[in-house]
């Protein structure tokens, strides 16, 4: 079996992943990253719109600031974010533009004099100032104030991540690809490094390193309809979870994008509704701009994907083999704009659905996009529990969107959180000491054989893993989605206990060797039905409404009771619930509570509200 040793062991080889190691390399440290797929095929590269940073250069974003991004931010996140968190992240945003810029990510820029733009079907004018031709410019994206979404057409992932692995290569950063963690290697105070599986020989590896950064993106595929990448299915998030003494944080907080496609659930950016694009229902008649006037289609993503459900339970949805659905209009936007600065969309329409978006509606409901939970960290980056363990990305929750992000905040994350974590990385690195237990090590590879032996030998029962993935997802697709109520809630959280007996009794139907996706997929089983039940309990004990998180029988924001972030644990093994703990959403208020000025709704207030700093 081989053994590597290096100080910094990314569990991703992404946006995040890689530029935390960037940062430990830039420091003189080794830095190794582990990848399912090869480091350009991550799912950062599939991100379209953009990423936002308060830059200010274009017309529609004079007047933008780090304050301004930060009241969007906190009023986003329905005052469930860590507002210290959130400010790290507003400030440090326009400097990680600027950095990816100087490393070659080739952002769009102001092209001065007049241009035009849409905004609800209409054309508008604007003018840009010549002395800012050629800064990076600006499109407009849900919930915010101003335009401040730096992007690359609608292809800003797949430039940026590009643009990172350069980087990473030419500071000599590693990446193994191929290659999944199967769990962690902690003695319950610190971790050491994990066990990871190759997937191409099925022969087990031990990674040994000072500090170890899960960075392996979100875990959407527990859901049956996701805009996720195969690959985000959370793996790394099970290993976190079997610790038993690191928790994630607001599991329950799902996002779900109003537009992916039907019936494949692949994204189109919200950069389509951004520059100018529509939602219309089966009579092909505008409805956001009735249910919220002031941001119609650029509400925040959980107000828009709940209207449009709210729409389609009022008998306008458009009919089809797949369920409903409504439409999503980017005629008007013209032939140039479209095969431009739209053009992957254009693709997949073209390529996923045999349509073309110059001439043909694009059909679109809301899907599962995005995970606010994830590994509990503190303002560093550093994971509750277990000294030496980082986390940074979606796979985080470091806490800057609490129950809804903002469209550009995720992407932008990653490369923000990727430099702030990846200081704070060296700053531990350079006061740690290796000291890797033996017996420890041991003992988690024999516990991780055991378990691929007893698979191969169904000793434990023959239910079929694809099977068993199929309920948990049915489970959660049903009970744990936009509209949630105690019925549905306590029904899943049933159905998903069931699960998870049955994960139990998991054997193989193949021999299991080498490049076998059906272990690949029946070691983390277990582990991806503990992640569904946080969900789905979490939710069920979370009395209110917030943000993403909205519960029909319980529909105000009751900042009285629930001002706070729930943090999940799974203590011991033979337990069917996970342990729900609670902590103070934020340290302090920059901003009190208040309301966010889209989506309606009632507030219950604190009993003694704080006053916020003055300016």
């Amino acid at each position: 079996m081989q053994t590597f040793y290096t100080d910094v062991l990314s569990i991703g080889a992404g946006l995040a992943g890689e530029r935390v190691a960037i940062e430990a390399a830039g420091a003189g440290f080794d830095a190794i990253c582990l990848s399912i797929v090869p480091a350009r095929r991550s799912h950062s590269s599939a991100a379209q719109g953009g990423m936002q940073a308060a830059l200010g250069n274009s017309a529609m974003g004079e007047g933008d600031s780090t304050d301004v991004h930060f009241l969007d931010t906190v009023k986003g996140s329905d005052w469930g974010c860590d507002q210290e968190v959130a400010r790290i992240f507003c400030e440090n945003a326009p400097i990680a533009m600027r950095q990816m810029a100087h490393w070659g990510v080739p952002w769009n820029r102001v092209v001065g004099g007049k241009g035009f733009y849409f905004k609800g079907g209409e054309r508008f004018e604007k003018f840009e100032k010549p002395e800012n031709e050629g800064l990076i410019t600006a499109r407009n994206f849900g919930g915010t104030a101003k335009w401040r979404t730096c992007y690359t057409s609608d292809g800003t992932g797949h430039t940026v991540l590009y643009t990172m692995d350069n980087r990473a290569a030419q500071m000599g950063v590693q990446v193994h690809d191929k290659v999944e963690v199967i769990s962690l290697i902690q003695d319950g105070k610190r971790c050491m490094g994990a066990v990871a599986r190759c997937l191409k020989t099925g022969e087990l590896r031990v990674y040994l390193a000072k500090a170890t950064l899960v960075a392996a993106g979100g875990f959407g595929r527990i859901y049956r309809e996701s805009t996720n990448a195969v690959i985000c299915d959370g793996g790394a998030h099970a290993a976190v979870l079997d610790t038993g003494v690191v928790p994630l944080g607001n599991m329950e907080a799902v996002q779900f994008h109003p537009t992916g496609i039907v019936p494949t659930y692949i994204l189109v950016t919200e950069g389509c509704r951004g520059d100018g694009g529509t939602l219309l229902d089966v009579n092909q008649e505008r409805f956001m701009n009735i249910y919220e006037p002031e941001k119609a289609e650029l509400a925040s993503r959980d107000v828009v994907s709940r209207w449009m459900m709210h729409h389609i339970r009022q008998g306008k949805g458009v009919k089809s083999p797949y369920g409903e659905h409504l439409w999503l209009d980017i005629r008007h936007l013209g032939e140039e704009h479209i095969r431009g600065k739209l053009r992957e969309v254009d693709e997949i329409c073209q390529n996923f659905l045999g349509i073309d978006p110059v001439q043909n509606l694009i059909p679109v409901k809301p899907v599962q996009h995005y995970s606010m939970g994830g590994v509990r960290t503190n303002k560093d980056g550093a994971a509750y529990g277990l000294e030496g363990l980082f986390s940074a990305g979606e796979a985080a929750c470091w806490d800057m969107h609490g129950f809804n992000r903002l469209g550009g905040n995720s992407l932008a994350e990653t490369v923000v959180a990727g430099m702030v974590v990846g200081g704070k990385v060296v700053e531990y690195l350079q006061g740690a000491e290796a000291q890797f237990k033996t017996s420890v090590i041991e003992a988690q590879v024999a516990k991780d054989r055991n378990r691929i032996q007893r698979l191969m030998d169904c000793a434990d029962g023959g239910e079929d893993v694809f099977a068993v993935r199929r309920a948990m997802q049915d489970a959660l697709q049903d009970g744990v989605h936009i509209f949630r109520s105690h019925n549905d809630l306590e029904q899943a959280v049933f159905q998903l206990q069931e699960v998870h007996e049955r994960a139990k009794k998991i054997g193989l139907k193949s021999n299991g060797k080498g490049a076998n996706p059906e272990l690949a997929l029946a070691l983390k089983m277990s582990g991806q039905v503990k992640l569904a039940l946080c969900v789905a309990y979490g939710a069920l004990k979370r009395t209110e409404s917030r943000g993403s998180h909205a519960r029909e029988d319980f529909p105000a924001r009751n900042d009285r009771d629930w001002l706070k972030r729930t943090l999940a644990t799974w203590a011991n093994e033979d337990d069917d619930l996970p342990t729900l703990n609670y902590e103070d959403a934020t340290p302090s208020f920059e901003i009190p509570p208040g309301d966010r000025g889209y989506g309606g709704g009632t507030i219950i207030p604190m009993d003694n509200p704080p006053a916020g700093k003055e300016d």
